[in-house]
């Protein structure tokens, strides 16, 4: 690897599996001491952790809709690694729902994680990287920020507005040498996806068959961009989106 995080303090939400595993792994080869978080510690964090070394990581369970429970995590991480230069705001869940038969449990928490979670993360490390020069900030948001289905309520709602946020945290901080970027994953290849398509064949055939690459994303290919826009390399990439989904959103068709 080429220690392209080296030096650097990261806090990547939703560390234990998928999208957020692989950043995980690829920032600690580039360099990076990292803080992970989890709804709750599990085998899978435990694993994690012994993997990457306790000296390169920790773990830190913390519901990311708990703004209190956000900055205590952020306090923890700074104290034992030193300052945040990076956030991945990768946590998240699905509500995918008509919005009729949603209920309004589903639409606070969906919102509550997905977009307020990233807010707190957000608002938890920012005083550090303003007062130390700059940092990074990259948010994972998703396709469906970008392109709208029936029957996947308020999913996609909280995506645009993840994606709005970055936009107006990225503005607000420039000249002060923050960076916030978002990241829209198209269909990727984690654990529960993968869960999925086993036990939905068809499906798993129709979904290869709209794209246009013809097989689905790896976990690892979000990674890659998230490192890049958590680099050096990105000092001038600023209050963007990058799509990662094979070029399905350009499709006309569902």
């Amino acid at each position: 690897m080429s220690s392209r995080l080296q030096g650097k303090v990261a806090l990547v939400t939703g560390a234990s599996q998928g999208i957020g595993k692989a950043i995980a792994r690829l920032f600690a080869a580039e360099g990076a001491r990292l803080i992970l978080n989890g709804l709750e510690a599990d085998a899978a964090s435990d694993a994690l952790i012994a993997e990457l070394g306790e000296d390169k990581a920790m773990y830190v369970a913390a519901d990311i809709a708990d703004e209190a429970a956000v900055q205590a995590m952020a306090a923890q991480g700074a104290e034992r690694f030193g300052p945040i230069n990076v956030l991945v705001n990768n946590a998240g869940m699905n509500v995918f729902a008509e919005p009729l038969a949603m209920t309004s449990a589903q639409w606070q928490r969906c919102l509550a994680v997905d977009l307020e979670g990233a807010l707190h993360c957000s608002r938890a490390v920012l005083p550090g990287m303003l007062a130390g020069g700059g940092g990074s900030i990259v948010n994972i948001a998703s396709v469906h920020g970008h392109r709208i289905i029936p029957n996947a309520f308020p999913y996609p709602v909280a995506k645009h507005a993840l994606i709005g946020m970055t936009k107006a945290l990225g503005l607000q901080y420039a000249a002060q040498n923050v960076r916030v970027n978002s990241i829209s994953p198209g269909l990727i290849l984690s654990e529960r996806i993968v869960e999925w398509l086993a036990s939905e064949p068809e499906e798993a055939r129709r979904q290869v068959d709209l794209l246009p690459s013809k097989r689905i994303g790896e976990p690892i290919e979000v990674a890659y961009t998230a490192l890049f826009l958590a680099s050096d390399e990105a000092r001038f990439i600023n209050a963007t989106d990058i799509l990662i989904d094979g070029g399905r959103s350009q499709l006309y068709h569902e």
